[in-house]
Order: C-alpha cells, then sequence, then structure tokens
C-alpha cells in the first residue's frame, strides 16, 4: 500500500509559465505595453482576490484585465477583455517540470495542486501535463484565494495527511511560502523570479526545480 505522503504545488509561477503565457496572449492587444499591462493587472489581482463576495477566478481576470488597460490608457472591448480566460491553456509548462514530476512519483510522493484558479480554468491547464495530479484544490472549491490558509485545510483535511508526511512547493512567497509557514508544513521556495524576499521563511530555497526531488529527499528529515 502506497504511504500517506503527499506534496502539494502552487501551480501558475512554479510549474506554469504564466508570464511568458500572459505576454503570448496580450501582446497582440496590448504591443509595446504588453508589459506594463501585466504589470498593472499583477497588482489589481490581488485588490481583487480580497472583496467580498468571493468572484470566481475568471471574473478576476477579465474584470482585472479591463481596469488594467485603462490604468495604463489602453482601449479594450469585452471581447478583448476576456482574453486572458479565452487564452488559458497557452500558457506552458516548465521545462524542468516533468523531469521532477516523474523522479517524485518514482519515490512515492502523491502530487497535489492548491491553486488560485477556477475548476474549468484548472482542467484546461491539467491537460499540458503528462499525468494528472492525485489532488486538485481550487479557489472556487474553497470560496477563497492565497494566501488565505482555506486550500491548506481543505487539502489536509480531503487528504488525511500528517504534517510530518507533507511538502508544499511554490514560488509565490506572498501567496504560498507564508502561509505554509502558518500550517507549520515543510516548505520549498522555487525563487523563479529572484524576489529578494526573505528566504528563511522557507525550509528550504530553490531557484528551478532541476533538484527538487533531491530538495524533498533533504527537507522531511528537517524540522518544519
Amino acid at each position: 500500500m502506497m504511504a500517506n505522503k503527499w506534496i502539494t504545488f502552487d501551480c501558475f509561477g512554479t510549474l506554469v509559465d504564466w508570464r511568458t503565457g500572459f505576454a503570448t496572449i496580450l501582446r497582440p492587444l496590448a504591443g509595446e505595453r504588453t508589459d506594463a499591462l501585466i504589470t498593472a493587472y499583477h497588482e489589481l489581482e490581488r485588490q481583487l482576490e480580497q472583496e467580498r463576495p468571493h468572484r470566481l477566478y475568471r471574473d478576476v481576470l477579465e474584470t482585472g484585465l479591463a481596469r488594467a488597460a485603462a490604468r495604463i490608457g489602453l482601449r479594450l472591448t469585452g471581447a478583448q477583455a476576456e482574453a486572458l480566460s479565452a487564452g488559458w491553456d497557452r500558457q506552458p509548462v516548465f521545462a524542468d517540470v516533468e523531469p521532477a514530476l516523474s523522479n517524485l512519483r518514482a519515490a512515492g510522493w502523491k502530487l497535489a495542486v492548491l491553486t488560485n484558479c477556477d475548476v474549468d480554468l484548472f482542467d484546461l491547464t491539467q491537460g499540458s501535463f503528462q499525468q494528472p495530479f492525485d489532488l486538485v484544490v481550487t479557489a472556487e472549491q474553497v470560496k477563497d484565494y492565497k494566501p488565505s490558509l482555506a486550500h491548506f485545510l481543505y487539502f489536509w483535511r480531503a487528504s488525511g495527511v500528517k504534517r510530518r508526511d507533507w511538502v508544499h512547493v511554490a514560488c509565490s512567497w506572498y501567496h504560498d511560502i507564508q502561509p505554509s509557514r502558518e500550517m507549520d508544513v515543510r516548505r520549498i521556495w522555487v525563487d523563479r523570479d529572484r524576489t529578494g524576499d526573505d528566504p528563511t521563511a522557507a525550509t528550504l530555497r530553490l531557484e528551478d526545480v532541476r533538484a527538487l526531488p533531491e530538495a524533498v529527499e533533504s527537507v522531511t528529515t528537517a524540522k518544519p
């Protein structure tokens, strides 16, 4: 019987290259202002995710893009404001991800995703991976967005995992490393963006996932 040991992942930014995907989707609309549009959207996304009542992520994408465009003086039609959700499956998986996932599965780990995304959008993303994840927890299911603990608590109950058998892996210090520290879970920070945030908040810091299987083996013998 397979041991009940789990690795949870943030998806976008950790496993999937959302920055490249967003740029590919938005460049036909924004041209030279694509980077400015993405920056404005990223700032507005956090605000929209904190509003109540809970917004579906598709609504966050469309409202956020429309407001970001207005902020930088770019006119978008209603259909153009749906560009991110319409092109969601165009976001590529990072090249270093599949070998790492394969090695982790071979070592007996179950793999889950905790994502600030809707069920239908993640279904599109799931198709970009070679194998489905064992468990997926979405913002739509928990009616909240990370850095809230809702995803983590839902996963903990659904999986029945013990903290000593759980490692969380993520790129976002704000959305994932901080809350997983609150949960007292071992956490590997994949600092792809070189943000300069406090590395001591994580059990271990990596710059990509090429050495993730070895890192997981290392941290599972360390105190969270």
